[in-house]
Formats: C-alpha cells, structure tokens, sequence
C-alpha cells in the first residue's frame, strides 16, 4: 500500500466502468438492429395480412391443433349405414301431405320421383330386375278417379320372373281399388292391402319367382285420422329401406 495512499479511494472495478458502458451501447444497437430486421422479414412473409393476424399466428406456435370430425360419407338411398357390397340398396317414402311425393330408391337411382315427373296420385309401381338390377318398368295408377285397377293388376302380373316390385301411394290409393288388384297384390305377400283406406300412406316391397329374406321390413301402412294427421287432411309420410341379397349367380 506504500506509495499509492490513494488507491483506497478508488476500488479496482471502477477502472472498468468505461468499457461496459460502451459495450452496453453495442448491445442495443444490436438487438435493435435484429428486430428491426425480424419485423421486416415478418412483412415481407405477410404483407397482406393484417397485424391482428400476425400476431394471432405467433400465438397459435405451439398450440394443440384442432382435431376435425370427418364429414359421413353419404350412403346408397342416403342409408345410415352402408349396405353390405353383395346386396341391394332401398328405400321406399310414401306420399305425405299435398307437395310431399312418394319416392323410390334403388341403388341410389331415383326410380320414381317429383324429380322424374313420373309419380302421381293413387299406388305408384317401379319393376326391377332381380339378376341385373336394372329397372324394367314403372307406372303410376289413379285410385281416386278412373276404372285403373284393371291396369294395375294387369301390370302387376306382366312381371317377369325373378322381379322386385316396389309399391308406394300418394295421396288416395284405396277409393277405386277393387278386389282384383287386392288380389294380385296379396298373393305377392302384402298383409296389409285389405286394411287400405282413404288417403292411407303405404308402402309395400315384393318379389315375383324369388324369396325375400324374412328379416327384411316389406311392408308398412299409416292410416289417415283428423286427430292424428302430421298434414291437414293428410297422415305422415312413411318409409321403409334395408338391403336385398344380390342374386348370387
């Protein structure tokens, strides 16, 4: 300590104090300078994007991202379920209310429909064949005017062997319907013909020179009542679908 009486008055970091300043200067200088150009590089990855947006992806770094739902796939005759790959796919709608047309779906082809213009009111009958499952015929028969239960029970019989036959009603399929055409449709299974009455909504399927599996829904009726009726005057439309084994030949 001897001849420098005055470090005492000065510790020794403070020789140093200099130095920091300066390099604290060159420090914010250069962190300045990175975010100057970090904002620049960010502007010109997005230019179009407002900030709020910009901002909003730097948040949404590291974030868990949003596991989506897939959208169902649509199904044949628009089926809850898919039919299995060697069946046929169905479904029958009756007539409901004055603007609700029956309809008859087969492998997803519209058969009968407002669409086609070829449904109408009274019983409405589409032909398929069971082998290639092409449609062969389709009519629709007036109940309510006109003597066409003749028609309908000749039609009905005209179907070849190994047939399907699909039956819906809109508006009135029981005024004009006579015994005959009761007949014919009873000896191809129908239970319910013979309980038809005004306006009822029924739907019936059949097959001619082959056997439907019994766990198959074939027919369904709903009857009009005042008290009841989802339309006035009308009762519920009602339906019916499921899958048919294909011909296995």
């Amino acid at each position: 300590m001897a001849g420098a009486p005055w470090r005492h008055l000065f510790p020794a970091h403070e020789g140093r104090s200099p130095r920091l300043g300066l390099l604290k200067v060159v420090f914010v200088v250069l962190a300045s300078l990175c975010a100057w150009y970090l904002g620049y590089l960010l502007a010109e990855l997005i230019p179009d994007a407002p900030l709020s947006s910009a901002a909003y992806s730097i948040r949404s770094i590291g974030e868990s991202p949003v596991l989506k739902a897939p959208v169902p796939k649509r199904q044949k005759c628009d089926h809850w379920t898919p039919c299995p790959s060697d069946t046929y796919a169905y479904r029958l709608l009756s007539g409901g209310g004055r603007n609700k047309y029956a309809k008859i779906c087969f492998e997803d082809n519209l058969l009968m429909g407002e669409q086609l213009g070829n449904v109408a009111r009274g019983i409405n009958i589409a032909i398929v064949n069971y082998v290639t499952g092409n449609v062969t015929a389709t009519r629709c028969f007036d109940m309510y005017e006109g003597d066409n239960s003749g028609p309908m029970t000749k039609f009905i019989q005209s179907a070849p062997p190994k047939s399907l036959l699909f039956m819906v009603t809109y508006d009135d399929g029981s005024t004009r319907l006579n015994n005959d055409a009761k007949n014919a449709i009873e000896a191809l299974g129908s239970k319910e013909i013979r309980n038809m009455k005004f306006r009822s909504s029924w739907v019936f399927i059949a097959a001619k020179g082959l056997e439907l599996p019994s766990k198959i829904q074939r027919e369904k009726i709903n009857h009009s009542d005042a008290k009841n009726n989802r339309y006035s005057g009308w009762p519920a439309e009602i339906q019916i679908e499921g899958c048919i084994p294909k011909d296995p030949s």
